[in-house]
């Protein structure tokens, strides 16, 4: 296995220039393609992920033009993939999987998804018991309610509300909201239980307004799309910088320098940039620019308890932060952590423990008392999680070496993050 060996560092400081959304570029590949006409999408995030995405729309006949290193042309097919037979390997492409199921289930032709056996392992039986509700023919090939799927054409109906539970994922009802436009038909969708990660949603909805699906909603119990509605090319759409991965450094910053994130500003529509809030609340000096956040380091960091709801990515760099907070921290209703690409309440409460933190953790939340002194030298496993990687490098600037097990996980999101993150430290 590949590792990497982080020294002891003291220092953070610099500019930073963000990736792309990942949740931002997938939703805006798949809603250009399923658009009327012609979509210039810039700056989209270059990472594993989104070449899931890239690769599925070619395989279903998406005509796909690499304009630049981050901008591409994208004709759309007005609703209708072109190609009715596909294979579709996805790898642990969850913003890939999810819509991409949604949609082709709504699409009349014969489609098998698989992945890596992690997404094998992740849990996706609530959006295919929801879409049945709608007349998809959707089948296990092997475990029930999980990957890896097949879609045969059906005969659809969605005269009757469709009901999905909200406590599992939020990629589940921005799945359904993005593909039900298809149909043509009136559709509303009834969210069962607490909706968790609602500003997910709001990109969701927020881009599919880019594209000219307006979507009436009563609270966030129900959710109503308009008879007709269609996608249509809004010309050009940039991608925003990504605020999950704009956490680490601005978490850096905090703890040990003066950090500054460009491509992120005061009104992104992603809601992780409310990370720099709960940075902010355990001490963080925070600056906020149009298209840039600056942070200062803390003349000390304060322990929080939080419900992590509305941050569930980036409620991990919290997590780290807890190490370099005076008293317990204890982040809350982060239940989604169990059934990302890997179980995050278990794997961060596993590494935690490496560096010398007590740690509690439970079915939704975990509670982290910080040791007196970092464990140096621990080797951080990263389960194949990217967000493991990135968030267990700002251990080093607590002046202990570290070594990261698997770095390269981080292609899902950021294959760059090491190197943008050596440039800040000392």
């Amino acid at each position: 296995m590949e590792q990497l060996h982080l020294p002891a560092y003291r220092r953070a400081n610099g500019n930073v220039k963000l990736p792309g959304s990942k949740s931002i570029s997938n939703r805006t590949l798949l809603l250009a393609a399923l658009s009327s006409g012609t979509t210039i999408i810039r700056d989209l995030l270059i990472s594993d992920d989104t070449n899931r995405m890239l690769e599925a729309l070619t395989t279903l006949g998406v005509q796909l033009e690499q304009c630049d290193e981050r901008d591409w042309k994208v004709t759309g097919c007005a609703g209708q993939f072109p190609n009715k037979q596909a294979d579709l390997f996805l790898g642990n492409a969850g913003t890939a999987f999810r819509p991409l199921t949604a949609a082709l289930a709504l699409s009349n032709g014969e489609y098998h998804l698989h992945g890596v056996p992690r997404m094998h392992e992740r849990p996706i039986g609530d959006l295919v018991d929801a879409l049945r509700q709608a007349g998809a023919n959707i089948e296990y090939e092997a475990n029930s309610g999980f990957p890896p799927l097949n879609i045969s054409p059906a005969l659809l109906d969605v005269t009757k509300p469709i009901q999905i539970r909200g406590d599992v994922s939020s990629q589940f009802l921005t799945a359904l909201l993005m593909a039900l436009p298809l149909t043509q038909q009136q559709a509303t969708i009834e969210v069962i239980g607490e909706l968790i990660s609602k500003p997910y949603i709001e990109i969701t909805l927020n881009l599919m307004a880019k594209f000219g699906v307006m979507v009436q909603r009563d609270g966030w119990e129900s959710f109503t799309i308009s008879a007709n509605s269609q996608y249509t090319s809004p010309s050009e759409i940039f991608v925003e910088g990504d605020a999950s991965s704009a956490s680490y450094f601005i978490a850096a910053g905090a703890i040990a320098g003066d950090v500054t994130v460009t491509g992120l500003g005061q009104d992104s529509i992603q809601g992780d940039v409310r990370f720099a809030e709960a940075v902010e609340m355990m001490g963080g000096k925070i600056a906020y620019y149009n298209n840039h956040i600056e942070t200062e380091q803390a003349n000390k960091i304060k322990a929080l308890d939080l419900d992590c709801n509305h941050i569930p990515d980036a409620a991990m760099t919290l997590a780290i932060l807890a190490l370099f907070a005076e008293g317990t921290t204890t982040l809350r209703n982060i239940a989604s952590w169990r059934v990302k690409e890997t179980d995050r309440i278990s794997a961060m409460a596993t590494e935690l423990r490496k560096v010398g933190a007590i740690v509690e953790e439970g079915a939704d939340y975990i509670q982290i008392t910080p040791p007196a002194q970092l464990t140096p030298h621990a080797v951080i496993d990263t389960y194949d999680d990217h967000r493991m990687a990135m968030c267990f490098s700002l251990v080093s600037l607590g002046g202990v070496p570290i070594t990261i097990n698997d770095p390269n996980c981080v292609a899902k999101t950021f294959p760059n993050y090491f190197d943008e993150f050596k440039k800040l430290v000392s």
